[in-house]
């Protein structure tokens, strides 16, 4: 089978879903896309278990761990270079230290968690296929942060395109891990990985421990 009609199979299996979805119980309070976001879930699952996923086990299997390394130095360090902007404007500048009044880690810092400091809320919860979960706030961070990173400002089109590309088989095989305890801690999934990230996502932003809330 093709990749193209595994692709067309997925879109199927997600438009079924979402026919199904539509007529269980409401949506979660903070996933009122609900079905929308499971049959994205559905057309994703497809496209990465047979094209992203063996992409990221060759790499992660294959390629010298010391190049690895060095791949991930050189990207953190672009990263790092963004945390450093984010962290100036989140704090305005550095005249107020918003970070430490609110108790949010220094580090990492995203557009996301700085709108989610200055009072923005999340928004509803987005799957979105090849990107994986975020929010409506989330989301917006990361478009910002995509346009406004260093990477953008290569003007070379190979060169550029070549580090989004090592990034993406990089974040996707350092996920490699996660998914056995995923299948092993998850009897849904979906409802899993949304908790998971909604609750990562506050710990970042509030800097505290988020307050367990039972799935609707």
């Amino acid at each position: 089978m093709t990749l193209l009609m595994k692709l067309r199979r997925g879109i199927a299996v997600g438009a079924c879903a979402l026919a199904l979805s539509g007529c269980a119980a409401a949506p979660n309070r903070d996933d009122p896309f609900e079905p929308f976001n499971r049959a994205m879930y559905q057309v994703n699952d497809v496209v990465d278990g047979h094209f992203f996923k063996p992409i990221a086990q060759v790499y992660s299997d294959w390629v010298p761990k010391i190049i690895q390394t060095a791949l991930g130095n050189v990207l953190g360090n672009i990263d790092d270079l963004f945390s450093a902007v984010a962290g100036l404007l989140f704090g305005f500048g550095g005249l107020i230290d918003v970070a430490s009044s609110g108790n949010i880690p220094k580090g990492n810092m995203d557009f996301g968690i700085m709108f989610g400091a200055w009072g923005i809320p999340q928004g509803p919860y987005l799957f979105v296929p090849l990107w994986g979960p975020t929010t409506v706030r989330d989301g917006t961070g990361s478009l910002a942060r995509v346009w406004l990173g260093p990477t953008g400002y290569i003007h070379d089109v190979g060169w550029r395109n070549s580090l989004y590309a090592v990034g993406a088989v990089e974040i996707r095989a350092e996920a490699l891990g996660t998914e056995a305890l995923i299948d092993q801690a998850a009897i849904d999934r979906y409802a899993f990985i949304r908790r998971a990230y909604l609750q990562r996502r506050e710990y970042q932003v509030t800097g505290q421990p988020p307050a367990v809330k039972e799935e609707e």
